[in-house]
């Protein structure tokens, strides 16, 4: 099937998706409030790349995640963690000179306008990533190699990286990309709509909201999104909580979202990707790789952080076997990913 990664004789001790990008110490919020107002904070981790690479392990994936953090107790609290989840960390690298990035969130969505984030990652060990000083042999060792727009926006040096993993070459993996737009990290912004563009056109499969592709592209529309990155096998229009619209070739699936009571919209679009490369790593159809990104997206949004345990896959695998007017009738809130819990329909 379309951007599916071949299997091999060998695909028994091959890691299934290696992630390329930085993670940071995350601060979270005791109450809800401005960051002035906030009396304590949490310790968690965030990066959109260690999320895939945590929700892929999870869902029973030989998964590896690739970075440079410091030589300090943060570094060994990400690598701890990220190991913790069954992610293979050995390629991570310790950087003596810089430091491991942290900061700190609001409650709130990202896309509301009192959200603030403070981050402290600049000269942070994972912005010294460069084509120099990557392990080639892990990142190009698994069948599927998981980049996002994050990395680019980091350094010349991290942009220079991404350029090469995304240029065409003989036997690399499928190269999976989230274009995640972050204006705020772009040194004076002006770049980063052509950047993005450039490298989601050497991906394999790509996926991008349709709210980021109309603030950095100006396009709207899966079908005008298409019309700009022709060259990817696969490509996911992510459109909140309409669904999402997967472009396989020519073929066009719109797949709904689930109805969810969310408790905290953060980590949705990583898990997103990692249910859509679960499902793709599996050759399932296009609409089901759809549907398992819901259901990890369902997963994160009904936990605090953004991480969590997803459903089982005998589970999952039921639910998304469903017709669609039982997909159309589900609603999952908090706890629904327990075995002893029920899932909710109208």
């Amino acid at each position: 099937m379309s951007g599916t990664p071949a299997r091999t004789a060998a695909d028994a001790a091959t890691t299934d998706v290696v992630c390329l990008g930085e993670s940071m110490v995350t601060f979270l919020p005791s109450q809800p409030g401005r960051l002035a107002d906030v009396p304590s904070f949490g310790r968690g981790i965030g990066g959109a790349e260690s999320n895939v690479a945590c929700a892929l392990a999870r869902a029973g994936h030989r998964a590896a995640w690739v970075s440079r953090v410091g030589a300090d107790g943060f570094g060994d609290h990400l690598v701890d963690t990220i190991a913790g989840y069954g992610v293979d960390t050995s390629a991570v690298r310790r950087d003596p000179g810089r430091p491991t990035g942290i900061y700190f969130r609001t409650a709130t969505d990202r896309a509301a306008d009192v959200h603030e984030v403070a981050y402290y990652r600049a000269g942070s060990a994972a912005s010294a990533m460069s084509p120099a000083n990557v392990p080639y042999e892990a990142l190009l060792g698994g069948r599927v190699l998981h980049l996002s727009g994050i990395t680019a926006a980091l350094s010349a040096d991290c942009l220079a990286l991404l350029r090469e993993l995304t240029a065409p070459r003989p036997g690399r993996p499928l190269v999976s990309f989230d274009v995640n737009h972050r204006p705020g990290l772009w040194r004076g912004g002006d770049a980063s709509p052509r950047v993005l563009l450039e490298l989601a056109r050497g991906a394999d499969l790509v996926f991008v909201g349709d709210d980021e592709a109309e603030e950095a592209w100006g396009i709207v529309g899966a079908e005008a999104i298409r019309a700009a990155l022709p060259e990817p096998a696969v490509l996911v229009v992510k459109r909140g909580a309409d669904g999402a619209t997967v472009i396989a070739g020519d073929t066009v699936t719109d797949v709904p979202a689930l109805r969810v009571d969310v408790v905290a919209p953060v980590g949705a679009g990583d898990a997103f990707a990692a249910g859509f490369l679960s499902a793709t790593l599996r050759g399932l159809p296009v609409r089901d790789r759809a549907r398992h990104g819901h259901l990890m997206a369902a997963a994160a949004l009904t936990v605090p952080g953004d991480l969590t345990d997803p459903p089982a896959r005998d589970r999952a695998d039921r639910l998304v076997a469903l017709d669609d007017t039982a997909w159309g009738r589900l609603r999952l809130g908090p706890g629904w990913t327990g075995d002893d819990q029920e899932v909710r329909t109208p």
